[in-house]
């Protein structure tokens, strides 16, 4: 059996009876795995991925060197890019989204937040302000938590180069930052996933349960803290 096979296999999952939400937004610091979460939902439900573009961004390489010397260029970039996506799903498909993606656009904001300086943040929100956002709002938020180190560690497994020279007091300021944000969100269904010991890269079971938890959630904050699976 080849890859692809058994990532299908992998992937199906018995969904008869259950209410899918049809827009579903993944969301976390990098690092946590929201990316092949967001891959793998949008291949069970047979959804269009919606997905950050990290690489398309020419200033993030010299973010991660050097904060300092790019943090205004890299987060403009990124705030464009996702007003131009939303705004391609809207003009396409706005009645039925039948999505998943990996970014909340509210987010934005928690980036500039932990990167700006004053200057630079007042900069920020005045562009910020002057943008028609008008986002379509998710059915279901999934929030992944990892501890810092544990993100750190996944980073440097995955050896994306440009990656490598992301610092713990950064990736702790970013962590933080999305405790506070996800402590007050309410503006849709939220699960958040104790997301440092499961495995739904290559555990079927790790990744059917969390699915299978999901799609009883219709309203209201949840969280989902699973118990580390050891694969034989």
């Amino acid at each position: 059996m080849d890859n692809n096979s058994r990532d299908d296999q992998f992937l199906q999952l018995d969904l008869t009876g259950k209410n899918i939400p049809q827009y579903i937004a993944v969301e976390g610091p990098i690092g946590v795995g929201k990316t092949t979460l967001t891959k793998n939902l949008a291949r069970t439900f047979n959804y269009d991925t919606l997905l950050e573009r990290a690489e398309d961004n020419p200033f993030l390489e010299r973010f991660y060197a050097n904060e300092k010397n790019a943090a205004l260029p890299t987060q403009l970039f990124f705030l464009f890019q996702r007003m131009q996506q939303l705004n391609e799903v809207r003009q396409s498909d706005m009645f039925q989204p039948v999505r998943v993606a990996d970014f909340l656009i509210e987010k934005d904001q928690l980036f500039a937040e932990v990167t700006l300086n004053e200057d630079e943040l007042h900069l920020y929100k005045q562009v910020y302000d002057h943008l028609t956002i008008d986002a379509p709002q998710p059915d279901l938020v999934v929030y992944l938590q990892a501890p810092t180190d544990v993100l750190l560690e996944r980073i440097h497994n995955r050896g994306i180069r440009a990656e490598q020279t992301i610092d713990h007091r950064y990736l702790l300021q970013l962590n933080e930052a999305y405790t506070h944000f996800f402590h007050y969100y309410d503006a849709a269904p939220l699960l958040i996933v104790n997301a440092a010991e499961i495995d739904w890269v290559n555990n079927p079971s790790d990744y059917r349960e969390l699915v299978n938890y999901m799609l009883d959630i219709t309203r209201g904050r949840h969280y989902y803290n699973p118990q580390p699976t050891i694969l034989k």
